[in-house]
């Protein structure tokens, strides 16, 4: 019986491939930044209504992007919810496509497009089979993800799209995996991201009378090389987290000593204890080489992202389905991915999934990198996208709880 119902999901899947890959390619041609995805938004939000789809709302943020719609089930109460984001990024695409970006500077580099056209090919499959659907299923079409600290999931959370929702799915499409491959992982699969910075204040002078100043560039590349300590001398090593300098900006000519100079950096993690320990040694060490070196040290820490952390009932009802969906052993335990996502943000409020959709095939090119100006997405896997999303919305919210 589990089967059958499979099946016809399988089916009406390839009945809607070739609409799922007309939008990828329209969503590709015509990408959108981060709060800007209002071309996106709207054919998103006129396919759900003429599904008919209920309670289809566009805009949040203040902006009119980003589209929530939902269909009935059985049940009102509790809904399962899918999620795909559907911003693009500011990078110029060289990849030589028919459906290359129009917009100069702006391209789908990470996969988005496909996100959002999986989404609405599930949107066909719900809607073929709503009389079956257990329960409602919400759809989640979510801009800027990519936004950094203003994500949009936290900005729809706040506006209300996880009321009533016990659980929620998501898929990415993975350029590291083979075509076809499902990438699984329970408990954390991928890294939190946070920002820090450095504000360093001494004195200035003439280069030849360094006595004379407080040269803040001697304190900043002395917290530049100290705070990799955190990393290698007071974490476990068995944790995983990694520290990096972005920007370092000091002085103006070769013969002046600066009177400040300014670090920015990113830090990575997979363990949300760490996470809320970072802060603090960064703080200590920092200002403790400024007071050393007789500078003034100042020191922020932005949050941006939590750890993904998938809920592990989940996964073994992502194993289970898709062992009896596929035959051709799709499943793939990955490795924690340093990258991050702000669909953390959903599983902070309820039990969650993400998972990755492998799209690598070298002879057709789309094994390039993520935010890569030659990244292409495989069309030929996005029917088993649809499939496996529309199947885990049919399985409702049981979440295997043994």
């Amino acid at each position: 019986m589990i089967f059958l119902k499979f099946e016809e999901i399988l089916e009406l899947a390839e009945r809607f491939e070739e609409k799922v890959i007309n939008f990828r390619h329209d969503f590709h041609a015509h990408p959108e930044l981060s709060w800007e995805e209002e071309r996106t938004s709207k054919i998103i939000e006129q396919v759900l209504r003429e599904l008919g789809f209920d309670g289809v709302r566009r805009g949040f943020g203040g902006t009119e992007s980003g589209v929530v719609g939902d269909i009935a089930g059985k049940k009102e109460f509790p809904i399962v919810a899918l999620r795909a984001d559907i911003d693009a990024l500011p990078i110029e695409e060289e990849a030589d496509v028919p459906w290359k970006s129009t917009n100069k500077g702006v391209m789908h580099a990470c996969g988005h497009d496909a996100h959002a056209a999986i989404l609405l090919g599930v949107a066909h499959v719900l809607a073929s089979l709503r009389d079956k659907l257990p329960c409602k299923v919400r759809l989640i079409f979510q801009p800027a993800e990519e936004s950094g600290v203003r994500s949009g999931a936290q900005q729809l959370i706040d506006e209300g799209v996880l009321d009533g929702v016990e659980a929620i799915w998501g898929l990415h499409v993975w350029s590291p995996l083979p075509a076809g491959a499902i990438g699984y992982r329970s408990g954390p699969i991928m890294a939190s991201s946070d920002i820090w910075e450095a504000e360093i204040k001494g004195k200035g002078g003439h280069s030849s009378r360094p006595h004379e100043a407080k040269d803040p560039t001697i304190a900043a590349a002395n917290i530049i090389m100290s705070v990799q300590t955190i990393i290698s001398r007071e974490l476990d090593p068995l944790e995983t987290a990694v520290l990096s300098i972005g920007r370092l900006e000091s002085g103006s000519a070769p013969n002046i000593i600066p009177d400040k100079a300014f670090i920015q950096g990113s830090i990575r993690t997979t363990n949300s204890k760490v996470r809320d320990e970072l802060p603090e040694k960064i703080e200590r060490i920092a200002k403790g080489i400024g007071s050393a070196l007789r500078c003034e040290v100042k020191t922020n820490y932005i949050h941006v992202y939590p750890v993904t952390i998938n809920d592990p009932n989940m996964i073994e009802t992502l194993k289970e389905v898709a062992s009896v969906m596929f035959v051709d052993k799709s499943l793939v335990e990955v490795p924690i991915a340093m990258g991050s996502e702000d669909f953390s943000f959903y599983q902070q409020k309820v039990p969650g999934v993400i998972f990755f959709l492998g799209i690598a095939d070298p002879g057709k090119g789309t094994d390039a990198e993520h935010h890569n100006p030659m990244f292409k997405t495989n069309d030929d896997v996005l029917k088993k996208g649809v499939a496996l999303l529309a199947a885990l919305a049919m399985e409702g919210t049981k979440r295997s709880d043994r």
